[in-house]
């Protein structure tokens, strides 16, 4: 157990983070370049364990929703679902959203330890408890790679990665309860592309998913600033337009073979897809899916390259149990899919203040 001096010098912060992170987002007149240093800010360890959670909220969420909350017992930290924020169109069971309280886990893990703080991970009802302990601080390079991480919506320069980065990345991946399949052959890439391709049609096809989708729009910097979360436009390469012109442009510009065209580009341009799948289909595997897929992550930024989930074939139920049987999987659920490679910088997403995302202690 943590030194409750040490806990208490550790917690000591919230009230100055708080306020500070509240009177950051109350600052209408802040600029999206203003924003983005505030989000992205090295971490302070000084400032308490509110900086650890900020850190935390860097991770990796469907459609940027960050559909979580944080709380405060003695030694522990919880995160928990946020179902305000759930996409139940393109996310129906929550799926994406237990795999999005992984990836925080994974980068709260990370911090707490650059704190000189050991985390112990445990799923219960309530979410995800991490429990403290004390421990020398350690700043490996994935906690390094945690505010440099995004999920980069480009063409990548094509070129394969090399056999000691990939054993580096299915290092990374794979854990007891989840297996990460690395796939460079060309061949196979352009079945997982029929895969996507087929699911994005779908998914356009789907009413209930497209308004869904564009309610997570943000399209220029002020729309961004005002939330803090969605899918920023240029952040996926998409020119900065106010919400009016561009919610107008929008059907003439967002079309189905558009967007499959570009997925398809996308993934011929990567070194490689990464497919993660736990051994049980239940929220505390989903949980450690999103951990071994947020580490994946932070380990390619650590060797220079970048990463964008292509969801698709896991997102469309029938598409689901197809691509399964492709795998040769049998009954387990493929979790998540992502392509690598290396590829430009994009802008960055926004992140919600502190005070927003993390629960009010009770009395």
């Amino acid at each position: 157990m943590i030194d409750r001096r040490r806990w208490m010098k550790a917690a000591a912060g919230l009230a100055g983070d708080t306020l500070l992170a509240s009177e950051a987002g109350a600052n209408l007149a802040m600029t999206y370049d203003e924003a983005v240093r505030m989000t992205y800010a090295p971490l302070r360890s000084d400032f308490g364990l509110l900086e650890a959670i900020r850190y935390a909220t860097l991770a990796a969420s469907s459609h940027n929703t960050q559909p979580w909350k944080f709380r405060f017992e003695p030694s522990v930290i919880i995160i928990a679902p946020d179902f305000s924020r759930r996409c139940p169109a393109v996310d129906p069971d929550d799926h994406h959203l237990f795999a999005s309280l992984g990836c925080a886990t994974e980068n709260l893990v990370h911090a707490v330890a650059a704190m000189g703080l050991s985390g112990r991970v445990a799923f219960a009802d309530e979410g995800v408890r991490i429990t403290l302990g004390s421990a020398r601080p350690f700043s490996s390079p994935l906690f390094e790679a945690i505010p440099r991480r995004q999920c980069t919506r480009a063409i990548y320069d094509g070129k394969p990665a090399s056999s000691d980065v990939l054993l580096a990345l299915e290092r990374a991946g794979t854990t007891p309860e989840v297996d990460v399949a690395i796939i460079t052959d060309r061949a196979r890439m352009a079945s997982i592309t029929d895969y996507v391709v087929e699911g994005n049609t779908a998914q356009m096809r789907d009413l209930a998913y497209m308004d869904e989708l564009q309610g997570w729009m943000r399209f220029d910097g002020p729309a961004a600033v005002a939330t803090m979360d969605g899918l920023y436009a240029p952040a996926s390469g998409n020119p900065a337009l106010p919400p009016w012109i561009a919610r107008r442009l929008l059907p003439l510009v967002f079309t189905e073979r558009g967007g499959n065209d570009k997925y398809r580009a996308h993934i011929e341009s990567s070194a490689g897809v990464a497919v993660f799948t736990a051994e049980k289909n239940n929220k505390p595997h989903w949980v450690a899916a999103g951990r071994a897929c947020q580490r994946f992550a932070l380990q390619a930024t650590a060797l220079g390259l970048k990463y964008a989930f292509i969801n698709q074939p896991v997102e469309v139920a029938r598409l689901r149990r197809q691509f399964a049987s492709w795998l040769g999987i049998g009954d387990r659920r493929p979790d998540l899919v992502v392509r690598f490679g290396a590829g430009p910088e994009l802008p960055r997403s926004l992140r919600r203040p502190i005070d927003q995302v993390v629960a009010p202690a009770p009395g």
